[in-house]
């Protein structure tokens, strides 16, 4: 014979107001002829199981899953990286009026290309950045092909920048960065360790 309550764990889905959770029953196994010790609501699956299993005491336990995230990169220059920094690396500027368009890419190495081939040439430096985006929020952005296969982007109009950037889940990281020749580069530390945010 066992010592102690013996445990199980049932997955479920329940519907609730016109959407779903996801939960976990535990129920402990108790002395037979003992009600539940947890209320337990009439008409739910949790009070069937009571009902069929008197000795067990169940409850509920929500299982929150981490959200889906997208990840973007962004080609910029220092003098964007400078207020993404003063930002906190957690969001982008607003954009300029010249600027009606925010354009997050889908493909590091189409980062990479623009950062080495574009900023650095107009900016003196460039840097990529990687950020993670709420998946089930950005698919309101169609995918744009820019030239080839693998240029892609999003295109993000100005006035909705703000509420973009509250679904960036974590932080902006520099993934790479690219000097013109003779340039020293910035110092690390420019950038938030990975494991912070």
């Amino acid at each position: 014979m066992r010592s102690g309550p013996s445990r199980v764990l049932r997955r479920f889905t329940d519907s609730i107001v016109g959407g779903t959770t996801r939960c976990l029953v535990e129920a402990a196994r108790k002395p037979a002829g003992r009600a539940p010790e947890l209320p337990i609501p009439s008409g739910s699956r949790q009070a069937a199981a009571a009902v069929a299993r008197p000795s067990l005491v169940q409850r509920v336990i929500p299982v929150t899953s981490p959200r889906a995230t997208t990840t973007l990169w962004r080609p910029t220059g220092p003098k964007e990286l400078e207020l993404v920094r003063a930002l906190d690396w957690r969001a982008w500027p607003p954009r300029l009026p010249e600027q009606p368009i925010f354009y997050p890419v889908l493909n590091e190495d189409y980062a990479v290309r623009i950062a080495r081939d574009w900023n650095v040439k107009h900016d003196g430096a460039g840097f990529v950045t990687r950020f993670d985006v709420d998946s089930d929020f950005v698919r309101r952005y169609p995918v744009r092909q820019a030239g080839g296969r693998t240029i892609l982007e999003l295109w993000v109009p100005a006035e909705e920048l703000d509420e973009f950037n509250a679904h960036i889940v974590g932080g902006i990281q520099v993934v790479h960065e690219f000097h013109a020749a003779g340039e020293t580069p910035a110092a690390p530390a420019s950038t938030p360790a990975s494991g912070a945010l």
